[in-house]
């Protein structure tokens, strides 16, 4: 082999390897570019995600704010609201209080906590058939035909004519107390020509049983 022959061979080979590193370098630029692409665009997806969950924080707040806000005024409205003493605010449902005109007939006297209006019903099975607003110190009396009945009472202060109570008979009943609210409720009571009293006072010492109930009992 000539030592000419062996340059033209040198020279390929150089060449060839030179093409190669240019080839490996455009790779390895192709890589570092796609590389940092995916990580800007990695960089953007976070932060449109930790955007979506500020904004998603953000309106949640506001909505908060805004129920919170609505509460309060709602608790101004009718905090110091209450019905004229023996009012039926659910004579739609219940009708109103009837009074006894037939032959065999009894009483039940309440007489209102000092402290507390209340509403009381009585339930003739499982139908409510008399109901009274009860203001603080006052009384009222119920007129019934003997039979069996159980007194509930619904305790609380602000009386707000919107607010939709549970029923398990009415579908639409309205009015409830907005704060300090409480249900009790006495054993049914068999009446023949008799007149029971009642006298709420929310501690022990009153004689009405201080057995808890629930407002969906009561309605």
């Amino acid at each position: 082999m000539t030592k000419k022959h062996t340059l033209f061979i040198l020279f390929n080979f150089l060449l060839l390897v030179a093409c190669e590193s240019a080839q490996e370098k455009t790779n390895r630029l192709k890589l570092e570019e796609q590389a940092r692409k995916e990580l800007e665009a990695e960089r953007i997806e976070q932060q449109e995600r930790l955007q979506a969950e500020q904004n998603r924080i953000e309106q949640e707040r506001i909505k908060a704010e805004e129920v919170e806000r609505k509460a309060q005024e709602l608790y101004n409205r009718y905090i110091n609201n209450s019905l004229a003493n023996g009012a039926t605010p659910y004579s739609t449902c219940f009708g109103g209080n009837q009074p006894c005109t037939e032959w065999g007939c009894s009483e039940i006297k309440v007489q209102g906590p000092p402290n507390s209006d209340v509403l009381v019903t009585i339930k003739s099975g499982n139908r409510v058939i008399r109901h009274a607003y009860i203001r603080a110190g006052y009384s009222y009396t119920f007129q019934l035909p003997n039979g069996e009945y159980q007194p509930f009472s619904y305790y609380g202060k602000g009386w707000n004519p919107e607010k939709e109570m549970p029923s398990e008979i009415c579908e639409n009943l309205k009015g409830g107390f907005i704060a300090d609210s409480q249900v009790g409720k006495d054993d049914p009571q068999t009446l023949n020509n008799d007149v029971l009293s009642y006298s709420l006072i929310l501690q022990q010492s009153g004689n009405f049983s201080t057995r808890p109930s629930s407002e969906s009992e009561a309605f």
